[in-house]
């Protein structure tokens, strides 16, 4: 007796797609509790055997904090002493922490991941939308003690400023996990061909910090002002400052030049991202 072969209807059907456009967000939707489960993870793995554990989190841009003003406040004297250089540092310490974690971490996802996605199926998207999610926690610890000295030094009589551009802060921190996510998916990509570009990346961001109003105003380039004003982030430092404490160069074309370059960094990193994630287990 033959048996005849029954139809199947599959629910899922895992296949390549070979499109450039094929971004699947929609399926990144659906695997969006994935999102959670990673952020989680990240958290407990990385203060899991370390003795301060999330201590660190105000440890480490204290520190820094400390360490810079005495460089260039107390030794190179770029600008006045007291509570508005101490929070003028700090305050581009918490947010350039983030962004360079971000894009760090982001840069490796290929590599560091590549025994997990060789044998589980999950938009490759998730992982690296996962650590610019997961680093938020982080930044949200520290801008509460920026947040906390600036109470002090307001109270304190100090010459700071806050005024209605501190509003735009969601938009701001979007704006910088952004550029963090967009640029750390370009590298990413192309570290799993020249992975020379890993050790590049580390020395690349240390540079990019001095090109980056983070320890001193813009207004100290002098001749090179012009050249710095084209960096994405000058315009959200800057604007971040402003807002908060009433200080530094901002003007809003450099905000709306600062949103034009990264939605363009986005949406260029998640294409590559994109053709580079099918066929990237052949290259690592």
């Amino acid at each position: 007796m033959q048996v005849q072969p029954t139809k199947e209807n599959w629910t899922e059907t895992i296949g390549r797609e070979t499109g450039l456009f094929s971004l699947n967000l929609h399926e990144v939707w659906r695997y969006r509790d994935l999102v959670y489960m990673f952020v989680k993870r990240d958290f407990v793995t990385f203060y899991k055997q370390t003795i301060l554990g999330p201590l660190w989190f105000v440890i480490q841009p204290v520190l820094s904090t400390l360490m810079f003003y005495f460089v260039f406040v107390v030794l190179a004297k770029t600008q006045g002493k007291g509570w508005e250089a101490m929070l003028f540092i700090l305050c581009g310490q918490v947010i350039w922490a983030y962004f360079s974690d971000t894009l760090n971490k982001v840069s490796t996802v290929f590599t560091s991941n590549a025994h997990m996605f060789g044998k589980v199926y999950f938009p490759r998207l998730i992982m690296p939308l996962s650590i610019t999610v997961s680093g938020l926690m982080k930044f949200l610890v520290q801008f509460i003690i920026f947040i906390a000295l600036l109470l002090v030094a307001y109270f304190s009589g100090a010459e700071v400023k806050p005024n209605w551009w501190l509003l735009l802060f969601p938009f701001l921190v979007l704006l910088m996990g952004t550029l963090g996510l967009g640029l750390g998916m370009i590298f990413s990509s192309l570290t799993t061909k020249y992975k020379d570009l890993t050790f590049l990346l580390s020395f690349g961001i240390s540079l990019y910090m001095y090109a980056t109003p983070v320890v001193f105003p813009l207004s100290t380039y002098g001749k090179y002002q012009k050249y710095a004003e084209l960096n994405p982030l000058s315009g959200i430092f800057e604007c971040f400052r402003y807002g908060f404490l009433g200080k530094g160069d901002f003007e809003p074309v450099m905000l709306i030049y600062s949103i034009v370059s990264i939605l363009v960094i986005l949406v260029l990193g998640t294409l590559v991202f994109n053709k580079v994630e099918k066929s990237f287990m052949d290259t690592v």
